[in-house]
């Protein structure tokens, strides 16, 4: 049950505009205080709200639309002191004013806004904003490190459960660090968010979400993990830069092959097909099918051999200035 703020009506929803905690800094916020208030969250587009008597918005007016700001001025009017409002900025515009001063209460999260908000609404509470890490784990030491990073939507989990499986019966500890990345124009949906949550089930607390990372931090992990996993539709493709940039750090990738992958690559020799593997390798087997990999990435995936296939008739006779070790073009296609 929602806890009972003294005299106060009872606050039994908290409403916001956002609702993603992945991508929003207020929705992270919102998820963690509904938790904390126990009550739900819901969103002020949503007809839901209506079924709610006191619900708390907690929102940044500069983040709405035009039409959805004018749409919660006249909701707000309408429903006029029984509303609660906690406030993250406020920029003087007349849907704020009017939004301020239809609601029942108001609370804001610094002083500036308490100071800036105070004139026309002496009642106003000054609030602060808690740190808002949903997820507080620290990364433990683990004898096996698996690094997994793709474009949003594109989880497979099924292969994944192979991957537990295989994990598991190392009876060694290990740890799978999941990073992600958007194509322009897309972002994480609901969609993403329950792939990952069923990644998380799947692997408990051997699992970290790691977000975006940059080319700098993805070199390091590709450099520092045990096994690089990557799993398509299909199978494996010669265009998929993810893969070709673990194997040019040395990194043995378990993946899936089909008779459209790159030519080359060798279950057990050089890459790990995980629709043959029995067992993971060892910890030299790994480094061993790496430094295969990376022998077969720089001589026949390299960019060298693509300048190559590209401009067979340029022959200029001065060296290629060398590439920074870092300079990975890593994001998936």
């Amino acid at each position: 049950m929602p806890r009972v703020r003294g005299h106060l009506p009872m606050i039994d929803c908290i409403a916001g505009y956002h609702l993603n905690p992945w991508t929003c800094g207020i929705a992270k916020f919102n998820s963690i205080l509904s938790r904390e208030l126990q009550v739900p969250v819901v969103g002020l587009r949503d007809v839901e709200l209506g079924r709610f008597r006191r619900p708390l918005l907690s929102i940044k007016i500069e983040e709405f639309s035009d039409r959805d700001a004018a749409d919660l001025d006249l909701w707000s009017q309408a429903h006029a002191g029984d509303f609660e409002l906690f406030l993250h900025a406020y920029g003087g515009t007349e849907v704020e004013q009017r939004l301020v001063t239809a609601a029942g209460a108001v609370y804001c999260g610094n002083s500036e806004l308490a100071r800036v908000l105070s004139p026309g609404r002496p009642d106003v509470v000054e609030l602060f904003c808690p740190g808002t890490i949903l997820n507080p784990q620290r990364f433990q030491q683990t004898e096996i490190s698996v690094f997994t990073f793709g474009m949003a939507h594109k989880i497979r989990v099924g292969l994944y459960t192979r991957l537990r499986d295989l994990l598991e019966a190392t009876g060694r500890s290990y740890s799978v660090f999941v990073s992600t990345a958007l194509h322009e124009n897309t972002s994480f949906d609901g969609s993403f968010v329950v792939r990952f949550e069923e990644l998380q089930a799947l692997f408990g607390g051997h699992i970290y979400f790691m977000g975006y990372l940059s080319d700098t931090a993805v070199y390091n992990h590709l450099l520092d993990a045990t096994f690089l996993a990557a799993f398509f539709d299909k199978g494996l493709r010669a265009n998929n830069t993810t893969v070709n940039a673990a194997m040019e750090c040395g990194c043995a990738v378990i993946t899936n092959l089909d008779a459209d992958s790159p030519a080359g690559l060798e279950h057990g020799r050089n890459i790990i097909d995980i629709s043959r593997c029995d067992r993971l390798p060892s910890h030299d087997e790994a480094a061993r099918i790496g430094r295969a990999a990376r022998d077969l990435a720089h001589g026949q995936y390299g960019w060298d051999r693509l300048v190559e296939r590209l401009r067979p008739a340029v022959r200029t006779g001065v060296p290629a200035a060398p590439r920074a070790a870092g300079d990975l073009a890593w994001q998936q296609r």
